[in-house]
């Protein structure tokens, strides 16, 4: 994992769908003078006469972050307008209270990590992963840049800050086993989710564990770090993405396929080079929130780093494929969070519309 070089302005988560959407109409419509034509399901971009907006309920994981990127583009250049939607956008308190507000019907759609989604509907949360965009686990230890740490075996006598309610935490023991350690050869000093960056800041411990594109940017001008990832000692599950409640998909599914598909394109549209755009885009929406530009610069930049697994490679952003679920399944029933299971009940690509996507992203 590449370092994240410092601030300059201070401190700042069964069987592949073979039904993937993979068509789209096209029409042209004329209102006086002007015509205009969009990609995506016979939805006519600027026709808002045309057609009532639909209006969609989106919570997010958690106060704007890199994450959130496509969201505040795609409202910023009007794709969710194009599309006749009129989404209402929620900032969160974390993945696990997405996931469960929008799994009980609070929320039309989400955006939280997986691995938390995963675990409730393995409890009985009638909710599916629409789309993946980080296939990659985010988790990682943050730890000095030049320290000496550079995998789980360096970590015998070091104090590591974690949070007893986080994903992390189940996995703790398996991360040291990698390196050949046991919990006893470590000090592991609880903090609750806020107290985890200052805590590492101030030097109370040697290593926090975290979301690596969240912390690792927020982290590097006060104490320059580098990541030890979860995904490359064999923990590896999905991570970010959109999720909706089963009768949300039922009762609404062309809603949500328009969604999640100008989300799609819209990281892909920040993918081929437009990352300062979509940070431009992050601080305009939320200009009351005084954001940092070059820590959300960096938070968008690592975020983007975590899209790809081997078996994704060349595959449309949002799109999931089935090994990647097997084996992240596997990966999450390993540590007694979830029974058996089979990935067609966790996630669909039936609502991503790949020529929207596509269109998008090449704009």
């Amino acid at each position: 994992m590449k370092p994240v070089q410092p601030l300059q302005t201070g401190p700042a988560e069964a069987a592949e769908r073979a039904s993937t959407v993979n068509q789209t109409r096209r029409s042209a419509l004329k209102v006086g003078a002007a015509s205009a034509i969009s990609a995506g399901m016979g939805v006519y971009a600027p026709f808002v006469r045309a057609q009532a907006m639909e209006k969609i309920a989106v919570r997010l994981d958690w106060v704007t972050w890199g994450a959130h990127a496509a969201v505040h583009l795609a409202s910023q250049k009007g794709w969710f307008k194009e599309q006749g939607l009129d989404p209402t956008i929620e900032d969160g308190n974390g993945s696990v209270t997405t996931v469960q507000l929008v799994g009980n019907g609070n929320f039309d759609i989400g955006h939280a990590s997986l691995a938390p989604m995963i675990i409730a509907r393995s409890k009985g949360l009638p909710i599916k992963a629409v789309a993946n965009f980080a296939r990659k686990n985010d988790i990682g230890l943050m730890v000095p840049k030049g320290g000496g740490i550079k995998s789980p075996k360096d970590l015998a006598g070091k104090k590591l800050i974690y949070t007893a309610g986080s994903l992390e935490a189940p996995f703790l023991d398996t991360f040291l086993a990698a390196g050949g350690l046991k919990r006893d050869q470590v000090e592991l000093l609880a903090v609750d989710a806020a107290s985890k960056i200052p805590s590492y800041i101030a030097g109370r411990g040697d290593g926090v564990f975290s979301s690596v594109p969240n912390v690792l940017p927020a982290v590097a001008g006060p104490r320059l770090s580098e990541a030890i990832l979860f995904a490359d000692v064999g923990l590896q599950f999905p991570s970010f993405g959109l999720i909706a409640s089963e009768d949300t998909i039922k009762k609404r599914p062309q809603v949500l396929r328009k969604f999640a598909s100008v989300v799609s394109g819209a990281w892909t549209y920040i993918q081929n080079g437009h990352i300062d755009e979509a940070v431009a885009a992050i601080l305009a929406q939320r200009a009351q929130s005084k954001l940092d530009a070059h820590a959300i610069h960096g938070m968008v930049e690592s975020f983007l780093e975590f899209f790809t697994t081997p078996a994704s490679v060349g595959k449309p952003v949002g799109t999931m494929v089935a090994s990647d679920w097997v084996s992240g399944l596997k990966v999450m029933e390993t540590a007694k969070l979830i029974g058996p299971a089979n990935p067609a009940e966790y996630f669909t690509n039936d609502l991503l519309d790949l020529d929207l996507i596509k269109t998008l992203g090449s704009r």
